[in-house]
């Protein structure tokens, strides 16, 4: 049997290209959620807030570095709940989004099916912006 590896393919793609795919689509998506507001009248004032809470840091939110350093975490807060993902240091200036000291939440557990679960279940409520 074949050893599988960055450079294994489908035929079409290999698995090093997908995973950078997926790097650029989900900074690209998380740098559009980081410029989206939403804003409520409160006693008179308009109260803006992010529309998605997203953003990235070195440490877990138990305040440990993420896989003893070297990587980030990047995560948003869905109607449905977290999604999350690990880079690279050298991937960091990648993503436009808020930096924190930790990650603000606590890990909910999710997998890569609640994932995509959370993420489908945007497109099928999506309303416009």
């Amino acid at each position: 049997m074949e050893k599988i590896n960055e450079n294994t393919s489908d035929g079409y793609h290999t698995f090093k290209e997908l995973y950078e795919f997926r790097k650029v689509y989900n900074a690209a998506l998380f740098n559009e959620w980081a410029k989206i507001y939403t804003g409520k009248f409160d006693q008179g004032i308009m109260d803006f807030k992010p529309k998605y809470d997203v953003h990235k840091s070195w440490k877990h939110n138990d305040g440990e570095l993420c896989f003893g350093g070297g990587w980030f975490i990047v995560v948003a807060i869905l109607p449905d709940g977290q999604i999350s993902n690990h880079y690279e240091a050298k991937d960091w200036n990648l993503f436009e989004i808020p930096e924190v000291e930790k990650a603000k939440y606590p890990f909910d557990g999710h997998t890569g099916t609640d994932v995509l679960e959370r993420l489908k279940n945007l497109n099928k409520n999506y309303n416009g912006i």
